[in-house]
């Protein structure tokens, strides 16, 4: 089955919950990048008027979760896949739309070959950017991924 932008919406209401309703939602996704966004509000807000850090991760995971289950997905093969590390810089004070784009598919695929062909567990580290409405650069978040294929 492919994977597509609605169907992941569906799974994070029902699967991610708190990011559903903090306002996470998957707006693009094609082989090689994903985009996720969410938009201030009540709900995730802080006492700053902006939005809460860990929204903040939540939308950037979600741009490099979802490129790493497509391209697994797409190997046909099972894998196990986990968020092993994370590192964020906050560099503006998030208000309005921040979108985060993860570009690093062609990464993705490598390592995924790599699991393959070695049969062991593989780590990598995904990058996504969170820009604002006006395109000034909000958050830079780095995830550390394991991926592995199940026995």
């Amino acid at each position: 089955m492919k994977l597509t932008v609605k169907q992941f919406n569906r799974f994070i209401l029902y699967k991610l919950p708190s990011a559903y309703f903090c306002g996470v939602r998957l707006l693009d996704l094609k082989h090689d990048s994903a985009v996720a966004k969410v938009r201030f509000r009540w709900i995730n807000q802080n006492p700053f008027k902006s939005i809460y850090f860990a929204v903040l991760a939540m939308a950037a995971e979600l741009s490099t979760g979802t490129l790493v289950l497509k391209q697994t997905q797409e190997s046909k093969l099972k894998f196990s896949t986990l968020v092993v590390g994370m590192n964020a810089q906050f560099l503006k004070k998030a208000v309005g739309e921040i979108r985060f784009t993860c570009a690093d598919g062609a990464e993705i695929q490598q390592h995924i070959y790599t699991a393959m062909e070695t049969r062991e567990g593989v780590a990598f580290t995904l990058k996504s950017t969170g820009v604002d409405e006006s395109g000034d650069e909000v958050a830079r978040f780095e995830f550390s991924w394991s991926i592995k294929i199940k026995a």
